[in-house]
């Protein structure tokens, strides 16, 4: 089997386990919507490129190297992966921030995916914090159904979710019915979660079934401006 056959099937297999589409991956990465399914099914383009194997190995949480041919040369200024050379010798991740909102209110449809920028953020304090090998995204907070934890506006630190996410009470993003927020759940002895806007003018939903919350990653940073 070639190197670039063996990277196709491993981001084949990446997918199917997150359970997202080959498209909303390409749109992630900015790209049309057909860019992902042609580079598995096709061979097209023939390799990844550098920045799409970094977004890549962030958003799934894995080692670069998966995705990478041997014959890729590393990138220039890199720290095995993903990193770039920052001020006094750091080394800064790039972490995307993806052109959507999360409502801390009735729920904003989640329309558009692509990433719109990057936030740098020094990967020894990544790394003390348990996000070494995190798949992380950054998007914003829209709504103020959470004050005062997180208020409109507020720019927030997203770990996806994965298959072995343990569940665990706290604040997450989630999608239900088609709608993308932002609330905090709460996990229940009997199976059941409840979904909690932190504001109390805000109603919040009890005993919901597992089933019915499509957890989409927990929050665990925010910044905002003063």
């Amino acid at each position: 089997m070639t190197d670039n056959q063996k990277v196709r099937d491993t981001l084949a297999r990446l997918i199917t386990d997150r359970g997202v589409s080959y498209a909303g991956v390409s749109d992630m990465l900015g790209r049309n919507p057909a860019y992902i399914q042609q580079f598995i099914r096709r061979g097209t383009p023939s390799r990844l490129a550098e920045r799409d194997r970094q977004l890549l190995a962030q958003f799934f949480g894995v080692s670069e190297d998966l995705l990478r041919n041997t014959d890729d040369s590393l990138p220039t200024n890199s720290a095995a992966s993903r990193s770039a050379m920052g001020v006094r010798g750091k080394f800064l991740r790039p972490i995307p921030k993806l052109s959507i909102g999360a409502s801390a209110g009735p729920g904003r449809m989640a329309d558009s995916e692509h990433v719109e920028s990057e936030l740098a953020f020094d990967e020894d304090w990544l790394r003390r914090q348990g996000f070494a090998n995190a798949a992380l995204n950054m998007i914003r907070v829209e709504g103020d159904s959470m004050e005062p934890t997180l208020c409109d506006g507020d720019d927030i630190m997203v770990e996806m979710a994965s298959g072995d996410t343990p569940r665990r009470d706290g604040v997450y993003v989630l999608r239900r019915d088609d709608a993308l927020m932002v609330k905090r759940l709460a996990f229940q002895p009997d199976g059941s979660v409840s979904v909690l806007s932190d504001n109390p003018a805000y109603p919040s939903m009890q005993g919901l079934g597992l089933d019915s919350v499509a957890v989409v990653g927990r929050v665990v940073w925010a910044g905002r401006r003063l």
